[in-house]
């Protein structure tokens, strides 16, 4: 069995008319993966409420007291925009607080069984900084994840991989200080947010950037994962690898240029496996509903072998 953390209530999160970052997103998703072959094989299990779990010291270890205050106070005065593409809507905050509680449920539902869970959670958080959130995300739900991970019995390092085609900037800053957490992204360059840079090494050499080309397909995917990204995770020997797992260098996408198929995350997903077994797959990025569907159905399908 492998565990989905997910509540409808993520559907909560409104981001507006023809905004790509839609409820639908997880809609589709989960019409998928309860019409898979593997579907009897999945344990949906509904993230710990907000008000039965002490976020907000792991919270502000990552955010600021005056950005969370921001979130909160745009959501209850009605919503509004952190940035031109970012929306809080009135549910907006105590949704984000949900996600990021789903993604520590994650990490325990990993540590209780040794194999693989997946956080079927928005907003996303990979672009989310210390003191201001863009790029779709509110807060960092990958990082605090991580960070929390590290408040565990045995776990001692903290890998994270970010497959989504846009650079995890707030992820990298809120970790690169860290010498128990590594971080690795692959990402389209140029492209949003212009962060990423392959000389950008982190404090302890715990930074690997992967600029990928516009254009790319399994084809340069596959030696980079290969020469690259399994020797950087192996040679941390994580005890948990987190998974920002983001579909939208899908071709099919409409956010970027990349050219990846739906069934080449099932091949990444078994890279990953050969580093760990124990991974944490959460939800970042993927807007075009139908690849996006395949893709995680691709991921999850793969941890079941």
């Amino acid at each position: 069995m492998l565990p989905v953390i997910y509540s409808d209530e993520f559907l909560e999160h409104k981001t507006g008319y023809l905004h790509p970052e839609k409820p639908e997103r997880l809609s589709a998703i989960t019409t998928a993966l309860k019409a898979a072959e593997f579907a009897s094989q999945i344990e949906w299990r509904s993230p710990t409420p907000v008000d039965k779990r002490l976020l907000m010291p792991l919270l502000l270890e990552v955010h600021t007291e005056n950005y969370i205050q921001k979130v909160q106070e745009i959501a209850s005065s009605g919503g509004g925009f952190l940035d031109t593409d970012t929306a809080v809507s009135p549910r907006s905050y105590d949704v984000a607080l949900l996600a990021v509680s789903a993604w520590l449920d994650g990490v325990d539902a990993v540590l209780e069984t040794g194999n693989p869970a997946f956080v079927m959670a928005r907003p996303p958080g990979h672009h989310a900084e210390k003191d201001y959130g863009m790029g779709f995300c509110l807060f960092a739900n990958a990082a605090i994840a991580a960070l929390g991970a590290l408040t565990q019995p045995g776990i001692n390092r903290v890998a994270i991989l970010d497959w989504d085609v846009h650079h995890g900037n707030g992820t990298q800053a809120i970790v690169e200080t860290n010498s128990q957490i590594a971080y690795c992204s692959l990402h389209q360059y140029p492209c949003y947010p212009g962060t990423g840079k392959i000389s950008e090494r982190g404090f302890h050499n715990n930074i690997l950037n992967l600029p990928m080309p516009p254009g790319s397909d399994i084809g340069i995917y596959q030696p980079v994962f290969e020469k690259k990204v399994v020797p950087f995770l192996a040679d941390f020997q994580p005890d948990l690898l987190i998974v920002s797992a983001g579909y939208d260098a899908n071709a099919a996408d409409p956010l970027a240029m990349i050219n990846l198929q739906p069934q080449d995350y099932g091949l990444f997903t078994d890279y990953c496996l050969g580093v760990t077994r124990k991974i944490l797959f959460g939800l970042e990025g993927g807007y075009d509903l139908e690849a996006l569907s395949r893709s995680v159905v691709a991921t999850i399908e793969r941890c079941l072998v």
